[in-house]
């Protein structure tokens, strides 16, 4: 085969990758919003709430929104609160995870707890949490890291007992301290369990940041969807939703992508 050849062949084979990339979601995409369509214009009463939030409706309400530049500050102020809730929840479950996985007492003296708090819903935190912080950002971010910090903490706890025990014994038979055995050993041994438990946290706190966010702050995605149901806006309600569901598919794609094997090579 010519060079030519090959270069076509490649180029060919290079454009069915990327098509059978784009083609299922974007098939699966469209679809949806051909059934969401179908189920609010078409199917739904002349009369029916459910005719404020067709695609058109809400694409509109969007559009008005960010004119308006509602969005942005509400946006950037949510985004604020859940990087705060994350990194308490880190800075707390990191070295909550290292003991627990590294230290039998501490896992059969703390496993019960931990097993008792962690099936609490965040969200019946809510009244300690206003009582002792007041209403303002410092409830939100509690709800947050009460919601986030169990993964990473358990994820954390399994890398460490996942930790070869022959890489130990080497560093032992160097006489490093065990200072020396966590800093060299056991962290670089944990970082996908660990990066792995973040992103998961990342997860439950987007969820828990939505409502956390309808107890009583003036800003934030939270407070917009009651704002706009308060006024009976039902397609700005939606519109909302859409952007709270686009940019938490966002978060977890970059926090894939910055935990992929490709970037950590």
């Amino acid at each position: 085969m010519t060079i030519a050849g090959t270069r076509n062949a490649q180029k060919t084979a290079g454009e069915m990758t990327w098509r059978r990339r784009l083609v299922p979601p974007l098939t699966a995409i469209l679809t949806g919003i051909a059934l969401w369509w179908l189920a609010t214009a078409v199917l739904s009463g002349p009369e029916s709430v459910l005719r404020q939030t067709a695609p058109q409706h809400v694409l509109g309400a969007l559009a008005g929104l960010l004119e308006r530049q509602v969005l942005l500050g509400d946006l950037g102020v949510s985004l604020w609160r859940l990087l705060i809730g994350l990194a308490v929840a880190t800075v707390i479950g990191m070295p909550l995870g290292l003991l627990i996985g590294s230290s039998r007492l501490a896992e059969r003296a703390g496993g019960p707890i931990i097993a008792f708090l962690r099936m609490i819903s965040p969200l019946s935190w809510t009244p300690i949490a206003l009582a002792v912080f007041g209403i303002g950002n410092q409830p939100v971010i509690f709800l947050i890291a009460v919601a986030a910090v169990w993964p990473v903490l358990l994820n954390t706890a399994a890398g460490v007992r996942a930790v070869d025990p022959g890489l130990l014994n080497v560093a032992r038979s160097f006489h490093a301290t065990r200072r020396e055995l966590m800093l060299a050993v056991t962290l670089p041994a944990i970082r996908t369990h660990v990066q792995t438990g973040i992103r998961l946290a990342l997860g439950v706190a987007w969820i828990v940041l939505v409502p956390a966010e309808m107890l009583g702050v003036r800003s934030g995605l939270g407070y917009q969807i009651l704002n706009a149901r308060d006024q009976l806006a039902y397609d700005q309600v939606v519109a909302v939703i859409v952007v709270i569901g686009i940019l938490g598919f966002l978060l977890d794609a970059t926090a894939r992508w910055l935990s992929s094997p490709s970037r950590r090579a």
